[in-house]
C-alpha cells in the first residue's frame, strides 16, 4: 500500500488489510531543503533523475514551492530490491550533495550571527513632542513601505506614533485608536493595507480628521486591488489616497495639512521644496556639462 493510499485509509477510517507486505524490500527518502542559493537544489535533482539501475529506482518530487533556505521543497524516493545497506550505498551521491547544501545554508547563517565591526550609521532621533501624525498599518509587514515616510516626518522633526490597527484582525482596536485619535492631539492620521485594504476607509469612518490611505503592493495584482479599494469610499467618508507603495508622498501631504494651521510647517515645506529645485538645477547644469555618455556613466 502507497503513503497516499494509506493516509486516505487512516483520513476515510476505511478498513486496513489485515496483512501489508512492502512491494519493495528497501526504500529510502531524501529530503530536498532550500538552500543557500534559490538554485541551490537544482545539482542534486538534477542527479537524482540521472540516475538508474535494474534493481533500484529513483524518483525526484518537487512541490512546485518557492526555494527559501532550509524550507522543504520537495524530496526524492529511493526504492530496490536489494539490502537497505545497498540501497543506501547507492544513494551515498545524493546524501552528500543534500548534505553539502546543508553545510553551506548552516555556515552562512553561523557568519551571520558572529558579531561583525560595522561602520556606525547616522539614525535619525525620533521626533520628541506630542505626536501629531498617527501612523497605522494592518500589519507589521507594511512598516517596510511605511519606513520612507517616517523618515520624512523625521525630516520635518513632526513628532508621530507608530501602531498597528487590523480593520479584520483587531477591528475593535482600530476603532477606538481612530475615536480617540483628535482628543489625544493627533491631527493627521496616515493608514496603509494591501490586498482588501479596508483599513484606511474604516479609521475615515472612525474619525472626523484627515486620513491618507497608502496602498500597499501585496502578493497579486501588483498593489492595484489595494489602490482602487481606497480610492473607492463611498461619498461622506474621504480618504486621501497616494501612489503604491507612495509613503513619502503621503506624509508630505500630512505635512502640508499641519503647515495650514502651524507656520513651522509650512516654512519648511517651502524650505524642502526650494531644496528639490536647487537639485534638478544642478543636475540640469551637470548634464549641459557632461553630455549623456559621461552623466550616465557617473550615475
Amino acid at each position: 500500500m502507497s503513503q497516499f493510499k494509506a493516509q486516505l485509509t487512516a483520513i476515510l477510517d476505511e478498513p486496513f488489510p489485515e496483512e501489508l507486505e512492502a512491494s519493495v524490500d528497501s526504500s529510502i527518502m531524501i529530503n530536498i531543503l532550500g538552500g543557500l542559493r534559490p538554485d541551490s537544489h537544482f545539482e542534486l535533482v538534477q542527479k537524482a533523475k540521472s540516475m538508474f539501475s535494474r534493481k533500484i529506482s529513483v524518483y525526484p518530487h518537487l512541490y512546485g514551492k518557492e526555494s527559501k533556505p532550509g524550507r522543504k521543497i520537495g524530496h526524492i524516493t529511493l526504492t530496490g530490491s536489494c539490502s537497505i545497506a545497498e540501497l543506501e550505498s547507492y544513494a551515498q551521491p545524493l546524501i552528500a550533495l543534500a548534505d553539502s547544501m546543508r553545510k553551506e545554508r548552516n555556515d552562512a547563517s553561523a557568519q551571520g550571527l558572529r558579531p561583525q565591526q560595522a561602520a556606525p550609521q547616522q539614525v535619525a532621533s525620533r521626533p520628541k513632542g506630542k505626536p501629531l501624525v498617527l501612523v497605522t498599518m494592518g500589519s507589521d509587514s507594511d512598516l517596510k513601505v511605511l519606513k520612507a515616510g517616517v523618515d520624512i516626518l523625521k525630516k520635518f522633526d513632526c513628532p508621530y506614533e507608530l501602531d498597528i490597527t487590523s480593520a479584520h484582525r483587531t477591528p475593535d482596536k482600530m476603532a477606538q485608536v481612530a475615536k480617540d485619535a483628535a482628543s489625544r492631539g493627533i491631527k493627521v492620521i496616515i493608514t496603509a493595507a494591501g490586498g482588501a485594504a479596508a483599513l484606511p476607509g474604516m479609521v475615515s469612518s472612525h474619525t472626523s480628521l484627515p486620513v491618507i490611505g497608502v496602498p500597499v503592493q501585496a502578493t497579486h495584482m501588483q498593489g492595484w486591488d489595494s489602490l482602487l479599494s481606497i480610492v473607492s469610499m463611498p461619498r461622506g467618508i474621504p480618504t486621501a489616497t497616494v501612489a503604491i507603495n507612495n509613503s513619502t508622498n503621503a506624509a508630505l501631504l500630512a505635512i502640508r495639512i499641519l503647515g495650514s494651521f502651524m507656520p513651522e510647517y509650512y516654512d519648511k515645506m517651502v524650505e524642502y521644496q526650494l531644496g528639490m529645485e536647487k537639485e534638478v538645477l544642478k543636475k540640469a547644469e551637470k548634464l549641459k556639462e557632461l553630455d549623456a555618455d559621461a552623466y550616465l556613466a557617473q550615475m
